[in-house]
């Protein structure tokens, strides 16, 4: 990698090697960690030349220690956006763990249904759409596209956007068909305030249907963890529909220069979102299983 590449995709930090359970609560059976990542390294895994970072190996093996270490029974892997529409890693990782992981896809339109029902079958129940980080292979051009190939294999829509857009989409967003999920909590910053539009469309999908992913604290915290800015934006989506929220870690945390949390420190700020024990039981387990297929 050259200079320039480095420029315009830099290193970032990679998790620590070894996670701990939350010290809020005790972790309950059955829980799902809904977002996390494997990466590979080239040359057999490639990287998309126009990715906005460069990350460090996150191998199934780590991965899968990291559900181990946290108490996570279940685990849902999103495909990466520095590997674009190359999902063939995390796509090994969920048949080598069918019982265990379910994946969500950054697919091509126009594949053979062979090569989507492969995907089905490896255990994808979602596709994803990245808007934000470079490299990710999809764009908001093709929304009628991707909802028309979510529905045909009876997969969920995931959006990785920022809400500040939401009212600009809102009008492309309500022909949609599919069900969607929204990641992070919507990733805008927390100077924005929970009244600004972007979040107060946010808080309309997700009454009106659509599923939230807990997660990504830091990435909208202006604060170091437990991130206590991040706690009304959360109580608001619990308050809007809790039944449709889940939580995720969101390892290995990639394109995080700031400080790089742990996964206990982010379950720790799951208890400050959702300290009565039932609700936070539910967005880690039972929510969670119903989207996602586990039994």
């Amino acid at each position: 990698m050259t200079a320039s590449d480095t420029q315009k995709a830099p290193f970032c930090p990679g998790p620590a090697p070894t996670q701990t359970r939350p010290s809020a609560f005790e972790m309950p059976a059955g829980v799902v960690d809904t977002h996390a990542h494997v990466i590979g390294e080239p040359p057999r895994h490639p990287w998309m030349p126009d990715r906005a970072y460069t990350p460090p190996p996150a191998t199934p093996e780590a991965y899968l220690k990291m559900l181990d270490d946290t108490g996570s029974q279940y685990g849902v892997l999103i495909q990466v956006s520095v590997h674009g529409q190359d999902n063939t890693l995390m796509l090994d990782t969920l048949r080598a763990n069918r019982e265990r992981l379910r994946g969500v896809v950054v697919p091509a339109l126009g594949l053979s249904d062979g090569q989507y029902h492969a995907m089905k079958d490896a255990g994808a129940v979602g596709l994803r759409l990245n808007v934000l980080y470079g490299g990710g292979g999809t764009s908001l051009a093709q929304l009628a596209e991707y909802d028309a190939l979510a529905r045909d294999w009876g997969w969920h829509m995931q959006f990785l956007l920022d809400a500040r857009e939401l009212p600009a989409l809102a009008p492309q967003f309500s022909t949609l068909r599919s069900t969607i999920v929204i990641d992070h909590m919507g990733h805008m910053p927390t100077a924005e305030g929970i009244e600004s539009k972007g979040f107060q469309h946010l808080l309309a999908l997700v009454r009106d249907g659509a599923w939230v992913k807990l997660s990504g604290a830091y990435r909208m915290s202006a604060e170091e963890p437990p991130y206590r800015d991040t706690i009304g934006y959360a109580q608001a989506l619990i308050d809007a529909a809790s039944e449709r929220c889940v939580w995720g870690s969101d390892w290995p945390h990639v394109a995080t220069w700031t400080t790089m949390p742990t996964v206990a420190q982010l379950l720790d700020t799951l208890a400050l979102w959702a300290p009565d024990h039932a609700t936070r039981t539910a967005i880690l387990t039972t929510n969670a299983h119903k989207l996602y297929g586990f039994r």
